[in-house]
């Protein structure tokens, strides 16, 4: 099997942490080259240091904020200038939690500006390059709410499924330029992300943490929460020559929490 992505430069959002940093070591581990994207320089610098060289590579940082998508394309288009990339992931923070019914207009805006606004952008900015390398991975790291939507989550389920849907409509128009675009679909994950989760659980419930941990774990048919290099690892194996002939799907790395297909 050909993992190798040596010579392959990625590009990655919200790598400073997280899902972000996760994929992006994975990524870095097998040979490709990352430029980590996120507001906070300080953070990307400290999270450049924690990618690995195999391949003697030089990672980087692009400071963007994805609230200002305009200041995302021009800075982006001057990166360009200098260097391709065959890799794109899509990620940032996903919208706060709250129902459906009482989310202000204001919400569905910015996340719609900041997932699927910025994901058309980079994309539309990538794949020139992709295609003359014939060679172009896009991965959107959204949520297993496309499959399945989550209680309490009502921006959210709404623009991961805008994204999704994004994302298969551009899959089949650009596989025909040996470019594929997919989503990974994360469950209860062990990031920071997660912890405040449990924390607002813990306080909401009156139950302590650890009894909100249990209870977590056991909607989760393996009995345990992921380990952020489990994710890293799909998002790496569908940006490798592995999966050239895999497009337009929807992965869910949860566990088997997701009660559907």
């Amino acid at each position: 099997m050909n993992l190798d992505l040596t010579g392959k430069y990625a590009l990655v959002g919200g790598g400073s942490k997280g899902l972000g940093l996760a994929s992006a070591v994975e990524l870095a581990s097998l040979g490709a080259t990352v430029t980590l994207v996120s507001r906070t320089e300080s953070d990307l610098a400290e999270a450049v240091g924690k990618l690995p060289t195999p391949k003697g590579q030089q990672h980087d940082l692009l400071t963007l904020d994805y609230d200002q998508p305009e200041q995302v394309r021009l800075a982006v288009r001057k990166k360009l200038e200098t260097q391709a990339y065959h890799i794109l992931v899509n990620n940032t923070g996903g919208p706060p939690a709250g129902p459906i019914r009482l989310a202000k207009v204001e919400e569905f805006e910015v996340a719609f500006r900041r997932h699927l606004l910025v994901n058309q952008i980079l994309s539309q900015l990538l794949m020139p390059g992709m295609r003359a390398d014939g060679y172009g991975r896009i991965i959107n790291v959204i949520s297993t709410s496309v499959k399945q939507p989550l209680n309490g989550l009502g921006v959210s389920n709404t623009i991961r499924a805008a994204v999704a849907n994004w994302a298969k409509t551009l899959a089949t128009e650009v596989a025909p330029f040996g470019i594929t675009v997919n989503n990974v679909l994360p469950g209860a994950t062990r990031t920071e992300r997660l912890e405040d989760i449990i924390r607002g659980k813990s306080g909401k419930s009156g139950l302590s943490e650890d009894d909100t941990i249990s209870a977590m774990e056991a909607e989760i048919p393996m009995g345990r929460f992921a380990r952020p290099e489990e994710f890293g690892a799909a998002v790496a194996f569908l940006a490798s020559p592995a999966a050239a002939y895999i497009t337009g799907i929807n992965l869910p790395v949860d566990g088997g929490r997701t009660g559907c297909l």
